[in-house]
């Protein structure tokens, strides 16, 4: 049972930071739920506040996540056009990987651009709007990023020191 836990947390610590780059996953609360499994076997000793502490700051980041880019676009001057527009250059981006990894900086900014320019705001305002916009989805997505990457660190360095007992035939 240890080893199936051990890989499922394995496996949500990667959907995790995955889920920094997606909007359709929550990063920080897979990795959370990996750490939570690597807690869960009978190998590592529970410890109820650091579960309890690392849950309270993925769902804070998790939060956060929605609050960050709608502050970016209200302080730049854009609307709730700019950060929908945002959300489908992202989808986009990762649907048709045509530019790579330049299509996720890319295609967030254009949907931003085109959302504001439907809401029919000047050129000079849309640009500045999806700026504001853009900046702040790179901003959550990379505060997402280093959360989950930070928890993959914990997972990985827990699972290390307790190796003997999760893996009696490394010894």
């Amino acid at each position: 049972m240890d080893i199936f836990l051990l890989v499922i947390g394995f496996i949500l610590m990667l959907t995790g930071i995955f889920g920094s780059f997606l909007p359709v996953l929550p990063g920080p609360p897979f990795s959370w739920l990996g750490l939570l499994a690597l807690y869960l076997t009978s190998a590592v000793p529970n410890d109820w506040w650091f579960l309890g502490i690392t849950l309270l700051i993925a769902l804070i980041v998790f939060a956060m996540d929605y609050v960050i880019p709608a502050v970016g676009t209200r302080r730049f001057g854009g609307s709730r056009a700019g950060m929908i527009g945002t959300t489908i250059g992202l989808l986009i981006a990762i649907l048709f990987p045509v530019l790579g990894i330049f299509g996720i900086i890319i295609w967030p900014f254009l949907g931003a651009l085109a959302g504001e320019l439907i809401n029919k705001a000047d050129k000079k305002t849309a640009m500045k709007a999806a700026f504001g916009s853009f900046i702040g989805f790179l901003t959550g997505t990379f505060l997402k990023f280093v959360v989950a990457v930070i928890y993959f660190g914990l997972f990985i360095s827990t699972a290390w020191e307790y190796r003997y007992i999760l893996f009696p035939f490394f010894e």
